[in-house]
C-alpha cells in the first residue's frame, strides 16, 4: 500500500478491523486467494 493510504488508515478506526480480518482470513488455516469464491471475496 502507499503512504497516502496508510496515512489515511491511521484516521479511520474501521481501517484496522479491516486489515486484522484480512490478515486472519487469509493466515495460516484461512483462505488462499486462488480458492476464495466471490461470495467470500464480496465482504
Amino acid at each position: 500500500t502507499s503512504q497516502l493510504s496508510r496515512f489515511m488508515d491511521q484516521n479511520n478506526p474501521l481501517a484496522g478491523v479491516t486489515n486484522k480480518r484480512r490478515l486472519s482470513a487469509l493466515g495460516p488455516g484461512g483462505l488462499s486467494r486462488d480458492r476464495a469464491s466471490m461470495e467470500v471475496r464480496d465482504v
